[in-house]
């Protein structure tokens, strides 16, 4: 077991913020943060390119190097392995723990779960110590039945997942029933109007993620700030100044860990 998977059983779930960019993974480092995720949305956005597309796997190996040495633990978003063949799925991933990646998140898009699985062994076989998370889109992409997501995530763990994801389930009861089917920790996006963190932790699940959320309150921030000074309002809100983004380039928090 790794530090990384020892976080998801804690007594307490992990909550994973998503970062985009250096700066935004410092900073929530120096706020404490000891494992920190990308968001491929953010990533994708960032540069001008569609999400879910499979257009930003070099963009997301070029984030992965850029981070994955920084004073946290990196799990790198990065859809469905940005192709359908296991093997290279399996050698993104060995990119990914080459530059530091500490675990890799892999989405099915409601694809064959038989494939899906295939790219979960792969990439086991190739870097058993890096977690796997096996995302199912059937809340997000199908109709959010039990039966069909219980069969996806229950291929997903046999394959060797260390973990799985359900984004877009929020119900605390469906939630509750859903654990008690699995053998490998449950990750839950986080959603503003669902349980909180202790709430869900009660449930049982074992990771929180934010996913895209930051990026677009940063980038929402960011919109009204500037439509507010055109209507003569101040703006509002944490303002960090020039020096301190500037300090998230250099050293300590946040900043670049010590080499072996």
């Amino acid at each position: 077991m790794t530090v990384f998977h020892d976080l998801h059983h804690a007594d307490v779930p992990l909550l994973l913020p998503n970062a985009w960019d250096h700066a935004s993974a410092a900073g929530l480092a120096a706020r404490g943060f000891a494992a920190i995720g990308t968001t491929s949305l953010g990533v994708a956005a960032a540069a001008g390119l569609p999400d879910g597309a499979a257009a930003t796997r070099e963009l997301t190996v070029q984030l992965a190097r850029q981070l994955g040495r920084g004073m946290y633990l990196l799990s790198v978003d990065a859809e469905d392995g940005f192709g359908q063949d296991p093997d290279d799925v399996a050698e993104l991933a060995c990119e990914l723990a080459d530059a530091g990646a500490a675990g890799i998140n892999l989405e099915d898009g409601l694809g064959s779960a038989r494939l899906h699985a295939a790219k979960i062994a792969a990439v086991k076989a190739a870097v058993p110590g890096l977690f796997v998370n096996a995302r199912t889109d059937t809340h997000w992409l199908g109709d959010g039945g039990h039966s069909e997501t219980c069969r996806r995530l229950d291929a997903y763990q046999q394959a060797g997942a260390d973990g799985v994801f359900v984004p877009g389930l929020s119900d605390p009861a469906r939630i509750a029933e859903l654990v008690k089917t699995l053998d490998v920790p449950l990750n839950i996006l986080y959603s503003p109007l669902g349980p909180t963190v202790a709430h869900l932790g009660d449930l049982g699940v074992c990771r929180v993620s934010l996913g895209s959320l930051l990026y677009r309150r940063a980038l929402g921030a960011a919109l009204d700030t500037a439509a507010g000074i055109r209507a003569g309002r101040p703006p509002h809100g944490a303002l960090p100044t020039y020096v301190e983004v500037q300090a998230l380039s250099g050293e300590g928090p946040g900043g670049r860990r010590p080499g072996p």
